[in-house]
């Protein structure tokens, strides 16, 4: 062999392997946790066009094999694998793990992607219909099971269900007309109910084109803003959303449940930190299609939600599960501590203000720590002394980090170490003086004898 060809081939043998290479071996060898690991980050265009498939082939088949023993991680995989090829089996195990985590709404959005995407696989309008049943949408249950082929497997069954949904469907479009009938009744310009009895029904606000009811529950304000969100406010919350088409009597139980939720995240957080945000702050609420379009299909995909100019953005809120109302108290957190530093809250460093959030949420969801996949990465990387510093984590969002996951995982352990030595108190006298301009390092120092680089000593100590 001639020198130049030995060097080649010598330069062939060390060439690391390709994304599609890695996948593969790893699914291969049931490595689940470390092919999430590998390709939990970063955008899917970075892997050559070819070689998204074979990727998202591997991270289904992690997906299926955990789909029944650790759902909450079969999602999280199947939700990558769809993200790097929108195959059949990727959105179909996306939308099964997503119904056994409770996650509702993105269950349908990837029955939804499927049944355009790959009309001739019945499972999608099968599984839609079935969905949409169980949320009280007859009409949308019929129009996703006419969709199924004749000549599916699913056709049989389909079929069956399509004749519950269309007599569902007359039931509805009854309660709607009727319902509908008494909203016109009970907001016509002689505020009377029916019976001749006086509604509860005040004249429009001068200046903000809007009639406003008063709601009995919690004394809040319902009505609907001049760029058509339905708005719903009281000395806490200022509560809006897009109408979608709900009828009367589905806005109300939407708003209720928001309420709830709201009430929820309020409580919990005043549990944990002693005190809550005094001024009222905006919730925002969009669908996933909504969000996508103020912020972008990137963004979408990236946050559950956002806090920004003085309101609370949650994305894919048209159902309000666990996760959504985990998010909300993580945003809560984020608003109240804007509100402590008086509107100065940017100036926190980020590890302090999505460290607080993030721990509050484990709090919130029952635990203290992360899951178990990040917290076993991150008990490796501890050892290995890799994990990000909190030097590294203060001017850039932690969602645009290598490794989001472990930029607020590292975060919110730093701040629990902190709440164990000295309470929440102490933490939130420090967040002021921060958030006022104290340089970090010396706001450390004093209250708890600590810095930046000694404190990631404690983070790496509490993972070991």
């Amino acid at each position: 062999m001639s020198p130049a060809a030995l060097l080649s081939a010598l330069l062939l043998t060390a060439a690391p392997p390709s994304p599609a290479q890695k996948a593969k071996s790893l699914a291969a060898s049931r490595s689940w946790e470390e092919l999430y690991l590998a390709f939990s980050a970063g955008d899917a265009t970075d892997v050559p066009a070819p070689q998204r498939g074979p990727v998202s082939a591997a991270l289904t088949q992690g997906c299926e094999a955990l789909k029944d023993e650790d759902p909450v991680m079969a999602y999280s995989m199947g939700e990558r694998a769809a993200l790097y090829d929108e195959s059949a089996g990727a959105l179909r195990c996306l939308a099964r793990s997503a119904r056994k985590t409770d996650q509702r709404a993105a269950a349908e959005a990837a029955l939804r992607k499927g049944l355009t995407k790959h009309p001739k696989d019945g499972a999608f309008g099968l599984e839609l219909g079935k969905l949409l049943l169980e949320e009280q949408d007859a009409a949308g249950a019929v129009a996703a099971l006419e969709k199924v082929p004749a000549r599916a497997k699913e056709a049989g069954d389909a079929k069956r269900l399509l004749q519950q949904a269309r007599a569902k469907a007359s039931e509805e479009g009854a309660a709607r007309r009727e319902a509908e009938r008494l909203e016109q009744r009970m907001s016509g310009v002689t505020g009377r109910r029916p019976g001749g009895t006086t509604a509860d029904v005040q004249p429009a606000v001068a200046g903000q084109g809007r009639s406003v009811t008063r709601s009995a529950s919690l004394n809040y304000e319902s009505g609907t803003g001049p760029d058509g969100m339905r708005t719903r406010s009281n000395s806490r919350f200022v509560i809006r959303y897009f109408n979608n088409e709900r009828d009367f009597g589905q806005r109300a139980e939407y708003e209720g449940r928001v309420v709830a939720a709201l009430d929820e995240a309020y409580d919990f957080t005043r549990s944990m930190l002693g005190e809550v945000r005094q001024a009222p702050v905006e919730v925002i609420l969009y669908t996933l299609a909504e969000f996508q379009t103020h912020f972008g299909a990137t963004r979408a995909r990236a946050v559950a939600g956002l806090y920004a100019d003085n309101a609370i953005r949650l994305n894919d809120a048209a159902e309000l599960t666990p996760q959504t109302k985990a998010t909300l108290v993580h945003e809560y957190v984020h608003a109240a501590l804007d509100d402590f530093c008086d509107g100065r809250g940017n100036n926190l460093p980020v590890w302090m203000n999505e460290g607080l959030a993030e721990y509050v949420e484990w709090r919130y969801m029952g635990g203290e720590e992360p899951n178990r996949t990040v917290r076993n990465y991150m008990a490796q990387a501890a050892k290995a002394n890799s994990l990000p510093k909190l030097a590294h984590l203060e001017g850039q969002s932690l969602i645009m980090q290598r490794n989001p996951a472990v930029a607020y995982a590292t975060s919110a352990i730093a701040v629990r170490e902190l709440v164990k030595r000295g309470g929440t108190g102490r933490f939130l006298t420090m967040v002021r003086e921060v958030g006022r301009g104290r340089p970090i390092d010396e706001a450390l120092t004093e209250h708890y004898g600590r810095t930046r680089a000694t404190l990631d000593e404690d983070v790496r100590a509490a993972l070991q």
